[in-house]
């Protein structure tokens, strides 16, 4: 007979812990992204292997550097509602615009 460990249920994994770190809490802030909440649309991004490579980095530097644990989606979330900011600030002027503008 093996002894098998046992695995955590959904609910423990969604829960919030104390390690969590939000990068704003006031909704509708610049960067503020949905944070953590059952998200009912879903799109589908494809990245190249070195853009995934450096997300997790990203993740991991994030994590280790600053103590700020979040998952990949949390952080394209934030990076989506970042950009949005940008966009609505600077209008022209915005970085991401510009670089979908570069050739």
């Amino acid at each position: 007979m093996t002894r098998r460990s046992r695995l955590p249920e959904a609910s423990e994994l969604l829960e919030s812990t104390s390690a969590d770190v939000t990068v704003a809490t006031t909704e509708g802030s610049p960067g503020a992204g949905s944070g953590r909440q059952r998200h009912t649309q879903k799109i589908t991004v494809y990245l190249s292997e070195e853009e995934l490579l450096d997300l997790e980095r990203a993740r991991l530097a994030l994590r280790s550097r600053y103590g700020v644990a979040a998952d990949r989606g949390r952080l394209v979330r934030v990076a989506v509602a970042c950009a949005l900011a940008d966009l609505d600030a600077q209008g022209e002027d915005a970085a991401w615009l510009k670089a979908l503008r570069a050739p």
